[in-house]
């Protein structure tokens, strides 16, 4: 299925978190907090401006971004969870 999103929102994939510390303790699943790191799977066409003009978002797909804790809407794609955000709610582009 592809989905495709509308305005200034992006649909991001979660980047799974690591599943032991530092310290090489265990953290098990029912402790481990949702990732805020995700890869942009695919853009909106932008915000429409006053003018008429659109803003593209500062996001291509591919990038690893950052976004805020309680950001977005849940979706499911193909039995994979995926999250659809608006722009101004990521806040970096991770640069690996």
């Amino acid at each position: 299925m592809k989905l495709t999103p509308i305005g200034d929102r992006i649909l991001v994939k979660r980047v799974e978190s690591e599943t032991t510390s530092a310290g090489g303790i265990i953290i098990p699943e029912t402790a481990k907090e949702k990732p805020q790191e995700a890869e942009v799977v695919a853009v909106g066409t932008g915000r429409l401006l006053e003018n008429g003009e659109r803003l593209a978002p500062p996001v291509k797909a591919g990038d690893h971004v950052l976004f805020a804790k309680y950001a977005g809407d849940e979706v499911k794609l193909d039995d994979v969870d995926h999250l659809i955000v608006r722009s101004s709610e990521v806040l970096a582009i991770i640069e690996h």
